[in-house]
């Protein structure tokens, strides 16, 4: 059954608001996990499960009706739960391969190539992801589901997409045994035209990366 006919069909939106933060709870959870470092040979493909679990509960919220909040204005929530360590764990885990090049639309032509770092954009969506969950835990359902749905489209959706990205192409060159292209000495700061960026990338063997961060080899 398509979530776009649940409220159509007569389903509480609550349970399906329980359901999407029964993922996002999941998805925080493994994440913090991973960041602390006890498994790090395992970190590249635990993530790249994860993020591909939390995108469905994306793909749940793209396809439901349009959320509207029950208030012009968004309550309270008081201080924003800090990711600044979450994202500075991961930037030394994954230090060789953090930062990557992506195409924030693929619909604007011509479109250059910006630097986004793995660490940055993991961090962000659990941000995005806990400002919503701390709506659903205090009882206001669909300004959760409003969140959620408004963040997927603008930040948390694109921002996980281009993580899923990067990760999987990670661990299709380490299996495959192909060269790596790695933007060595690229800052996320700078603003680079694609011969910049061309012009920046370096060469990293497949099998350093993979020693590296411990994945399996082809």
């Amino acid at each position: 059954m398509s979530d776009a006919m649940l409220h159509a069909l007569g389903v509480d939106p609550d349970d399906f608001a329980a359901s999407i933060a029964d993922q996002i709870e999941s998805f925080i959870v493994a994440v913090t996990e991973v960041a602390k470092g006890e498994d790090p040979d395992s970190a590249v493909p635990f993530l790249l499960l994860e993020v591909s679990q939390l995108l469905l509960a994306g793909g749940r919220l793209g396809a439901y009706q349009d959320v509207l909040p029950d208030e012009r204005y968004e309550p309270d929530l008081g201080p924003e739960p800090d990711v600044d360590e979450l994202r500075e764990r991961f930037a030394i885990m994954l230090e060789p391969v953090d930062v990557y090049s992506e195409v924030f639309d693929p619909y604007e032509p011509r479109k250059a190539p910006v630097a986004h770092r793995i660490s940055d954009d993991l961090a962000d969506v659990v941000a995005d992801l806990r400002h919503g969950l701390i709506h659903h835990q205090a009882g206001r359902t669909t300004e959760a589901l409003w969140w959620w749905q408004f963040s997927y489209f603008t930040n948390w959706g694109p921002t996980a997409s281009a993580t899923l990205r990067a990760l999987q192409s990670l661990i299709a060159h380490v299996r495959l045994d192909q060269p790596l292209e790695a933007l060595d000495g690229l800052d996320t700061d700078e603003d680079l035209a694609e011969d910049d960026l061309a012009e920046q990338a370096g060469r990293v063997m497949a099998e350093e990366i993979g020693a590296r961060l411990g994945l399996p080899r082809k």
